[in-house]
C-alpha cells in the first residue's frame, strides 16, 4: 500500500526531517522555512525513532517521576526536534502484541505562538482498539502496537519521554522496566480539504441528488464541510472487491450497488431522514430480505457526514470491505485524542485519525465505524456503507456482529458534551432499529479474545455498551460510560418504542 510506503521512507530519512532545537534560537525557529510551510493536501505521516536517553538527558526539568540515576528503568524518546509541521501524534512499535508498560509523554511547539506546550501524557492501548486476534487485518504482517493519538494543533516542534514501568501483578512480570522494540514517534499531518457539500436525495435511496433547494457548498450546523463518500471505490469504477463474513469464513466477491445505500459516488453528506424512510433503510441494509412490517422500531436516520466530506484520502486504506452478518450491539468510545479543538476542526482530526489507523499502525481503514464530535455532528468511519453490518476495528475480542462509535474526545474526567450524548442516542436509534435491536436490552456476543473474556466465551451484553464491557480499559472515559443508561432509553424512545 503507498501508505506504507510513504511511512517506510519517512523512517528511513528521519534525519533529514527533523533538526535538533538546540541549533537555532526560538526566533530563528519561528522564523524557519518549516514554520511557513503551507500544509500538504494530501496529508503526510513521518516517523522519528525513539532512541535511549541516558541519565543526564533524564535531568530535563519537567518530567515527572523523572530524576537522574543510572537504576532507572529503560527509557526511550526524543529530545527537543524541529520538524515540518503536524497535528496529531501517538508512539508505536514493532509488535503488535508486545505490551507496553511505561509512562508516554510528549510536547509539542505550537506554529502559531512558537510556545512549546506542557508535557501531556498518551493513553497506552495495548489492543483495546484493533482487529479481532483471528482476524485476516490483525494477521497481515503490518499491524503495530500504538498508543492513543493525541489531537496537538498546528506544530512543528516536538520532544518525547517514555519510561518503562512494572507491569501488573500477575501480567509478564518479566517485561518489567523494558519497552517493546522499534518504538518511534508517529506525526500526522491531516493536510486540507476543500470538499463541495451536496445534500443527497433521500427519497431516491440516496442515490443522485442536489440539494433539494438548489443550494451547493452547503455546511453542517457547526460550519463544518459535509459528509463522506459511501463507496469505497478510489477509482470510481464501482468494482471494488468485497469481503463477507457469513460467522467467520471470508468468501470474496464482485461488489454491486447493494452494497453502497444510502450515497452516490463523490456525495458528501446523508441527509436525516423520517421513520417511514429509515424503514426502507432496513430493506437495503438486509439486501431486500426484511419486509417493513418486521422493523417496525427504527429511528430516524440522522444526518451523517460521509467519507468523502471529511476528507478521506481512499488511496490509503485497503480497497475491499468486510461485512459481518449482523449488528446486535453498539460500543461506544472515545478516540482519548483530547479535546483540545474546536468543532471546525474535527474532519481534520479525523483524517489525523484515519492516516493515524492505516499508516502508522497497519490497519486496514480506520477503526470506528462512526465518530461523533462535542458539537454532536455524526460522521461515517471505516467504509462499507452506512448502513450495513461492516466489521470494524474498534473493540479487540468483539468486532464480530458490532458496531464502533466513538465521540472525538477525552472524557474521564471531561464530561461529554450533550450534544453528543444525544447525537449517540439518534445514531443507534436508527443503525440498531436497521437490524431490529432494543437499545434498553442485552445480547450475546461471543468473545473472539482478549484481555477481560477468553476466545470463545459467550458474553451477554448491553445492546448499547461502553468499550470497557467487553475490555479491560478506561474507554470511553468514566464520565461518558455514565451517560450510557440515560443514552439507552432515549435510542428506545426515538425508535417508538413503548
Amino acid at each position: 500500500m503507498r501508505g506504507f510506503l510513504a511511512s517506510s521512507i519517512a523512517v528511513a530519512t528521519a534525519a533529514a526531517l527533523a533538526l535538533p532545537l538546540s541549533l537555532a534560537t526560538p526566533a530563528q525557529a519561528a522564523a524557519s522555512p518549516s514554520a511557513a510551510s503551507p500544509v500538504t493536501p494530501a496529508g503526510s505521516t513521518r516517523s522519528l525513532p525513539l532512541v535511549p536517553l541516558g541519565p543526564s538527558a533524564d535531568r530535563s526539568p519537567g518530567v515527572p517521576g523523572m530524576s537522574a540515576s543510572p537504576r532507572l528503568p529503560e527509557t526511550r524518546g526524543l529530545t527537543p526536534h524541529e520538524v515540518k509541521r503536524f497535528s496529531l501524534v501517538g508512539v508505536v512499535w514493532d509488535d503488535a502484541r508486545t505490551e507496553l508498560f511505561g509512562r508516554v509523554q510528549v510536547r509539542t511547539r505550537s506554529v502559531g505562538t512558537g510556545a512549546w506546550s506542557a508535557w501531556q501524557d498518551l493513553e497506552t492501548h495495548n489492543g483495546e482498539h484493533a482487529a479481532d486476534p483471528d482476524a485476516a487485518e490483525r494477521g497481515s504482517g503490518r499491524v503495530r502496537g500504538s498508543t492513543a493519538p493525541l489531537w496537538v494543533g498546528d506544530s512543528d516542534g516536538v520532544e518525547v519521554r517514555v519510561q518503562a514501568e512494572p507491569a501488573p501483578p500477575g501480567l509478564r512480570a518479566s517485561a518489567a522496566h523494558r519497552l517493546p522494540s522499534g518504538m518511534r514517534i508517529e506525526l500526522v499531518d491531516p493536510g486540507s480539504t476543500d470538499p463541495v457539500t451536496t445534500v443527497v436525495d433521500a427519497k431516491n435511496g440516496g442515490h443522485g441528488a442536489d440539494d433539494p433547494d438548489g443550494a451547493t457548498g452547503a455546511t453542517g450546523p457547526t460550519g463544518a464541510p459535509g459528509a463522506v463518500d459511501a463507496v469505497d471505490d478510489p477509482e470510481g469504477d464501482d468494482k471494488g472487491d468485497v469481503v463477507t463474513l457469513p460467522g467467520m469464513t471470508m468468501e470474496m466477491a464482485e461488489s454491486s450497488s447493494a452494497n453502497v445505500p444510502l450515497a452516490p459516488l463523490g456525495a458528501t453528506e446523508i441527509t436525516a431522514l423520517d421513520k417511514a424512510d429509515s424503514t426502507a433503510d432496513a430493506i437495503l441494509a438486509s439486501d431486500g430480505e426484511l419486509t417493513a412490517a418486521s422493523r417496525p422500531y427504527i429511528g430516524p436516520r440522522p444526518r451523517i457526514i460521509t467519507r468523502k466530506g471529511w476528507g478521506a484520502d481512499e488511496t490509503l486504506r485497503e480497497k475491499g470491505f468486510v461485512y459481518t452478518n449482523t449488528v446486535k450491539a453498539a460500543f461506544v468510545h472515545h478516540t482519548a485524542s483530547g479535546n483540545n479543538y474546536a468543532c471546525k476542526d474535527a474532519p481534520a482530526v479525523l483524517r489525523s485519525l484515519y492516516r493515524y489507523h492505516v499508516v502508522s499502525s497497519g490497519w486496514r481503514d480506520i477503526g470506528y465505524n462512526f465518530a461523533v464530535d462535542k458539537c454532536g455532528t455524526v460522521y461515517e468511519g471505516r467504509a462499507g456503507g452506512v448502513a450495513k453490518a461492516v466489521l470494524g476495528a474498534h473493540t479487540m475480542g468483539f468486532n464480530t456482529d458490532s458496531m464502533g462509535i466513538a465521540v472525538i474526545g477525552t472524557y474521564t474526567s471531561t464530561a461529554p458534551p450533550a450534544a453528543a450524548v444525544s447525537a449517540v442516542a439518534r445514531l443507534t436509534a436508527w443503525k440498531l432499529g436497521l437490524f431490529n435491536r432494543d437499545p434498553r436490552t442485552k445480547t450475546t456476543l461471543k468473545s473472539g479474545g482478549g484481555n477481560r473474556f477468553a476466545k470463545g466465551t459467550n458474553v451477554k451484553m448491553n445492546v448499547i455498551s461502553g468499550h470497557r464491557d467487553g475490555f479491560a480499559t478506561e474507554c470511553p472515559g468514566r464520565l461518558l460510560y455514565g451517560q450510557l443508561p440515560p443514552t439507552r432509553l432515549s435510542s428506545a424512545k426515538l425508535q417508538g418504542r413503548p
